[in-house]
């Protein structure tokens, strides 16, 4: 059930409609995901809606993704899979991988609903 939420930062803030597809096939894959299970929702952010502190030129364009799980997998997987995404997100977003900004959020199990319906602590 990984969710995915993305955010570029883009200059001309139009995103090519093929865009979100990309991300959840290439996303399903480092995931192991069935079918339907990977979920990514793409925005754009237009630079005037980021900035970094003392850099009013803004010369990078980063890419930041929020990563939901039902359960974090350990550490060792996390950083396998945040290189992966990295890599994957840079080439198909036209960035370097070091602009690609992975947060993984606390575990959904438990704390998530689907249509009214929890999703369950795993064991």
């Amino acid at each position: 059930m990984p969710i995915l939420e993305i955010e570029i930062v883009n200059a001309a803030g139009d995103l090519d409609d093929g865009l979100a597809q990309r991300l959840a096939d290439i996303a399903g894959k480092i995931f192991d995901s069935k079918q339907g299970e990977t979920w990514v929702k793409v925005r754009s952010l237009s630079c005037g809606q980021y900035a970094e502190n003392d850099d009013p030129q803004l010369q990078i364009r980063p890419v930041f993704v929020s990563v939901l799980l039902r359960r974090c997998p350990p550490e060792e997987v996390m950083r396998k899979q945040a290189d992966e995404l990295a890599t994957s997100i840079a080439r198909i977003c036209d960035r370097t991988k070091e602009n690609v900004h992975i947060l993984y959020q606390p575990d959904a199990g438990g704390r998530v609903a689907f249509g009214g319906n929890l999703v369950t602590r795993p064991n």
